[in-house]
C-alpha cells in the first residue's frame, strides 16, 4: 500500500489550500482514514479523521470549523480542505489509513498502519 500526499505548500496567513490523498495497493472504500501533522520538534498529531463506509467524520478542537475532511469515491481520494489558515497550522501533514477494513475512525498515530511520505504546509504571518 503506497499513499501520496499532494497539494502542500506556502501560504499567508487567512489563504487556503487543498491537501489530497492518493493511494495505490488499496481501495479507499470501506478504511478510516486519517490526517496527521507534525510541526517541527513536536510529535505528530491528528488533524481529522474520516470513515470511509459511514461518512462520520473528528477534528482537532484546533482545526474545528476550519478544516473539511472529505471523501471522492471516483476519484478514490481523500481530501482536505483547509480554510482560513493560521501560522501555527505550519507542518508536515500525513495521509495515514488503518489496516483492518470496517474499522471505525482512529485517533492517535498508532491506530494508524499505512503512511503518505507527507507534504509540507507553511503558512507566514
Amino acid at each position: 500500500v503506497q499513499l501520496v500526499e499532494s497539494g502542500g505548500g506556502l501560504v499567508q496567513a487567512g489563504g487556503s489550500l487543498r491537501l489530497s490523498c492518493a493511494a495505490s495497493g488499496r481501495t479507499f472504500s470501506g478504511y478510516a482514514w486519517g490526517w496527521f501533522r507534525q510541526a517541527a520538534g513536536k510529535e505528530r498529531e491528528i488533524v481529522a479523521a474520516i470513515n470511509w463506509r459511514s461518512g462520520s467524520t473528528y477534528y482537532a478542537d484546533s482545526v474545528k470549523g476550519r478544516f473539511t475532511i472529505s471523501r471522492d469515491n471516483a476519484e478514490n481520494t481523500v481530501s482536505l480542505q483547509m480554510n482560513r489558515l493560521i501560522p501555527e497550522d505550519t507542518a508536515v501533514y500525513y495521509c495515514a489509513s488503518r489496516a483492518t477494513i470496517g474499522s471505525d475512525l482512529g485517533y492517535s498515530v498508532r491506530e494508524y498502519a499505512y503512511w503518505g511520505q507527507g507534504t509540507q504546509v507553511t503558512v507566514s504571518s
